[in-house]
């Protein structure tokens, strides 16, 4: 292991807390995109995202995710943070920053990915069974995926292997956080079912403001997302990966505004957020493996593809109801395929030169996009097929959606006993204060 770089942690540990803002930042995200009786119920569960895996991630996920050598789950070697002292294996004698430190920014991908879930399932989702969920996801299929990927003895990277090179790139989580936030987004949603009123009723965001915003914070905290993975700050990656970020969030906005226009002949404050996520998706496998004209391409794309996407659901009869599928999952495998094209060395000495750069070899870049289309497809049934299995033993035991009644009056009151907004005597204010103002008046 190399000394300690003062500059590299302290980089690392200022990326770990831009991240985790990003958990919040969906929550208002999505929360302005619920109705008001909601947006509570949804802030929550993206706060308890944060609870929950910042237990597990300690307890269990991370040495399943980083520990020992094998390729498809780490060992036990850094179970309840023992050994938190040795040296992450897949980071060996290149390691700058305490382990603990790398810990810390891992933990807060861990959070977002089941936190993304949450937009497909708005409305409906029982508080129980969610956190049921959360708990068990975060460890037995967002700890094993993030293995595969992010580690270098996984079976989708393998670059610590014996004449390693990459299986797959995926530079900040294209495959582990969208990929597969996007496959169990569709699985838990397909399970639940439609919100009652589902495409007859007016289900449109009840704060644009609150989108604008919660999208603003995580174009803010993407920048530790993206340029923290290159886990280090003594080189040009991480200005790299800060730099593609950016431009492709720039010209997803455009591209999704621009369909917006042609389509409907208004572009919209709501699509110029969704158009910058989009972006964000795309870049994250591609930041460090990319130049910045590269970002430019693929950013616009992926504003493109995926504003076209999110018509998905209606065509097939899935209620995704902020979108999540169409976004993350659509966007994830665009950044993820999209690498087999503008991967070039010139930005990573790691990569494998991408179609348009000329890949080492006839056939080499041709290669890469095959092996990025693999990693993604194992991630997407993986993920899709284990959350279903997931979400139906929950239901065994809690039942898993919310009554209609609740549905129809809000998550906010039913479930948490509070509404975000007080609009007079009926029906609004907060029903526990309510509650025990009505106790001390008859007292």
């Amino acid at each position: 292991m190399k000394s300690i770089d003062s500059g590299d942690n302290a980089w690392m540990l200022t990326s770990s807390a831009l991240v985790l803002l990003m958990t919040p930042g969906l929550a208002f995200f999505y929360g302005g995109m619920v109705r008001a009786k909601h947006v509570l119920a949804m802030l929550m569960q993206n706060y308890m995202a944060i609870a929950i895996v910042s237990v597990t991630w300690v307890l269990l996920g991370f040495t399943w995710a980083f520990g020992g050598t094998g390729k498809y789950l780490g060992d036990t070697h850094f179970i309840f943070m023992r050994h938190i002292t040795d040296v992450v294996p897949t980071m060996g004698s290149a390691q700058t920053i305490p382990t603990l430190t790398f810990v810390a920014f891992q933990l807060t991908f861990a959070i977002i990915t089941p936190a993304l879930i949450t937009g497909a399932t708005a409305d409906r989702w029982k508080f129980g069974s969610f956190v049921a969920f959360v708990t068990l996801w975060s460890v037995l299929i967002y700890a094993p995926v993030a293995h595969w990927v992010f580690d270098g003895y996984g079976f989708l990277n393998q670059s610590m292997r014996p004449a390693g090179k990459f299986f797959a790139e995926d530079f900040a989580g294209g495959t582990v956080v969208h990929i597969d936030s996007g496959a169990a987004a569709l699985a838990v949603a397909i399970i639940l079912g439609k919100r009652k009123g589902w495409g007859k009723e007016n289900m449109r965001g009840h704060n644009i403001p609150f989108v604008m915003l919660g999208a603003a914070l995580l174009w803010f905290g993407w920048f530790g997302f993206n340029a923290g993975s290159a886990v280090e700050a003594h080189d040009n990656l991480a200005a790299y990966a800060w730099i593609n970020t950016n431009t492709a969030t720039a010209t997803a906005l455009i591209g999704w505004i621009l369909v917006e226009k042609l389509r409907y002949g208004k572009s919209t404050a709501l699509g110029a957020a969704s158009g910058a996520v989009a972006g964000l998706v795309a870049i994250t496998p591609c930041a460090g493996f990319v130049s910045p004209i590269g970002s430019i391409f693929i950013g616009l794309i992926a504003g493109i593809v995926c504003a076209f996407a999110i018509g998905l659901k209606n065509k097939l009869g899935y209620d995704d109801a902020l979108d999540v599928v169409g976004v993350h999952f659509i966007g994830g495998w665009t950044g993820t395929l999209l690498i087999g094209f503008f991967s070039t060395a010139g930005t990573n000495s790691l990569a494998n030169n991408g179609i348009l750069y000329g890949g080492k070899g006839k056939w080499a870049g041709w290669s890469l996009l095959l092996h990025q289309f693999e990693a993604a497809g194992c991630v997407t049934i993986y993920s899709f097929v284990g959350s279903a299995i997931l979400i139906l033993i929950i239901g065994l035991v809690f039942k898993n959606r919310v009554s209609e009644e609740a549905e129809q009056q809000g998550l906010d009151v039913v479930i948490h006993g509070e509404s975000a907004y007080e609009f007079g005597p009926v029906g609004g204010g907060n029903y526990l204060a309510s509650a025990a103002s009505k106790e001390s008046v008859t007292a």
